[in-house]
């Protein structure tokens, strides 16, 4: 009954303000565990708790005083090599923090993109001719570094001009084309390719082109496999699968004007 009743005037201390506290640090928990899932991070992370745990229990089982004291010292130098370690995903988290206003977006009525209509006709043809395509389509974080190693556009869309830019007999289908708002800006672009420990080592060249941009920043990426026809759609560092061409406008629309949505999975 004591621990009963300790317990009970330990609760009666709690206030509005520890609660509101308490729920504070569970978010922002729970949101750093949401941004590193999937990522080699979570891996890094474990072992590091392991690690953690282990010598936390042996110093204070031991009374390791000289081995406390080490790392105790070691702390500082931890604290900096933590960031280091976690560069991609806390660059991935100030980025989501400062791209806040894309929610707006929910209050808006769906826009039609014209580029989404032109390449989903496009993406037909493409899969039926077996010819394999990459394109970015540009959000809120900006792409001009990777637009930049690329062949200047600026033209409108066709699915014409898709077909062309990506005929194995072009000097440009060995990139990625990439979209800007109703516009495509650039094609043969270069992209950085996925590290991931997670994807799949069967994936070609354009499926870690897509997966790797949509890791780095938050656009839309679109492949079409040129081994087998089907389109795959890399989005927050997530890649989805044989996606039903005829729908490909529909699905699109929903990334690019809807409000961010956290792909479920990725499938093998």
């Amino acid at each position: 009954m004591d621990i009963f009743d300790t317990l009970l005037e330990r609760f009666a201390l709690i206030g509005i303000v520890d609660v509101v506290d308490i729920l504070l640090v569970t978010l922002i928990i729970f949101g750093v565990l949401m941004l590193i899932r999937g990522t080699r991070a979570v891996q890094v992370l474990r072992g590091l708790l392991v690690l953690g745990a282990i010598i936390f229990i042996l110093a204070n089982i031991f009374d390791l005083r000289a081995f406390s004291w080490l790392l105790d010292n070691m702390l500082p130098v931890l604290l900096i090599a933590i960031p280091v370690i976690f560069q991609p995903e806390l660059r991935r988290a100030l980025e989501q923090l400062g791209l806040a206003g894309r929610y707006l977006r929910f209050f808006r009525k769906d826009d039609v993109n014209p580029v989404v209509i032109a390449f989903k006709d496009a993406a037909l043809r493409l899969s039926q001719r077996r010819h394999g395509a990459l394109v970015v389509f540009e959000q809120d974080t900006g792409l001009q570094e990777y637009i930049d190693t690329g062949v200047i556009m600026n033209a409108d869309p066709s699915p014409e001009l898709f077909l062309t830019v990506f005929n194995k007999h072009t000097e440009l289908h060995d990139g990625a084309i990439i979209v800007r708002e109703n516009k495509i800006v650039a094609a043969a672009c270069v992209l950085p390719l996925s590290t991931s420990s997670l994807s799949d080592r069967q994936m070609g060249l354009r499926h870690r082109a897509a997966l790797g941009i949509s890791e780095v920043s938050d656009a839309v990426a679109v492949v079409v496999s040129e081994e087998t026809g089907q389109v795959s759609i890399a989005h927050n560092g997530r890649i989805l699968r044989r996606q039903d061409i005829a729908r490909l406008d529909t699905i699109l629309h929903a990334f690019l004007t809807g409000p961010r949505q956290s792909m479920g999975g990725r499938e093998p």
